[in-house]
């Protein structure tokens, strides 16, 4: 089949960011070090392809640290972070813990502590449900209240609007946070909030980087799971743009009628997709004939974050020399 489509342009930077990359990192490093099976609460991120290539190597995803999970079994916290309840259950089950959230993440959970202490209301922009926010919320879940949208600002009665902070989710549209934040201090002038932005700066990259491309393009396709924050984002900032564009978990998901009339297609992915989705997709336009493949680069990237302490000891420790 061929098709109309003429260019393609890969939107840079897309795909991990470190955040993502470090907790994927985390998982593998546990398998070589530990053996399977090794445990992780929750997808380790928010992709599909990255869970099941994981489960594939002995990793097991579960809800909660329930029963299913062995005494003393190494077991991982996903990269959105978890509230404390359930690091003080995995240690009364005796559990051998590693804790891959984001620093980004943790940072968020670090803000809600000192405002809480400070005795402030709490207003957690964010989207109901998503992992991030319930441990997020679970830090000051007495002082926290969870708006998502302008609307919800609206509504909002607090104790006292002298005492209002205000902090994030990291994975939103940048577009949309700014827009509720201006709400929330036109209600609570006196509101304070954190001293560096909450979004995740490679949130904030893909999506400046699809704001750029997607003028050129006629079609924007955004490679990322369903329940991934941050690529749904991806698709909206495109539509914001006035380019048609989806979210798909990789080539086979493309649907032709979306390309009817289509010249200049726009490539990127969510924060948690691996580039060799890009590459596959890449790959399905060449075999159909579409040759000029043009990289958009916005701006790059060199963001890198540590393993967690606990995998850099037991990688010290398995290096190290016998006795």
């Amino acid at each position: 089949m061929s098709l109309a489509v003429e260019k393609l342009l890969l939107a840079a930077p897309r795909g991990y960011c470190a955040g993502v990359d470090r907790a994927v990192q985390t998982v593998e490093k546990a398998l070589e070090l530990h053996g399977a099976p090794v445990y992780v609460r929750k997808e380790i991120v928010h992709n599909k392809h990255v869970v099941e290539q994981l489960r594939a190597r002995g990793a097991v995803f579960v809800e909660e640290l329930d029963d299913t999970i062995p005494e003393g079994a190494i077991t991982v916290f996903s990269a959105h972070g978890v509230a404390p309840h359930v690091h003080a259950e995995a240690e009364r089950r005796g559990l051998r813990t590693i804790d891959a959230t984001c620093p980004l993440v943790t940072k968020v959970h670090r803000e809600a502590l000192k405002f809480a202490a400070d005795g402030y209301t709490i207003v957690l922009i964010g989207h109901a449900g998503h992992e991030e926010v319930e441990g997020t919320m679970g830090e000051a879940p007495d002082h926290i209240v969870l708006v998502e949208t302008e609307a919800d600002v609206d509504a909002l009665e607090v104790d006292d609007p002298e005492k209002v902070a205000y902090i994030s989710q990291t994975t939103l549209s940048v577009d949309e946070t700014k827009a509720i934040i201006a709400r929330l201090r036109e209600k609570f002038p006196a509101i304070t909030g954190p001293r560096t932005d909450d979004i995740c700066y490679a949130t904030t990259n893909r999506q400046a980087a699809v704001k750029q491309m997607a003028p050129h393009c006629d079609l924007v396709l955004v490679i990322g799971s369903k329940n991934s924050s941050n690529s749904n984002r991806l698709v909206q900032v495109a539509r914001e743009h006035g380019t048609a564009s989806h979210l798909i978990d990789n080539e086979t998901q493309v649907d032709p009628a979306w390309l009817a009339g289509v010249r200049t297609v726009g490539i990127t992915s969510g924060a948690s997709a691996p580039d060799e989705l890009v590459q596959r997709l890449v790959g399905w336009f060449r075999e159909r004939g579409v040759s000029d493949v043009e990289e958009f680069q916005v701006l790059q990237e060199d963001v890198r974050f540590m393993l967690p302490k606990t995998i850099r000891q037991a990688m010290a420790a398995a290096a190290a020399p016998a006795a």
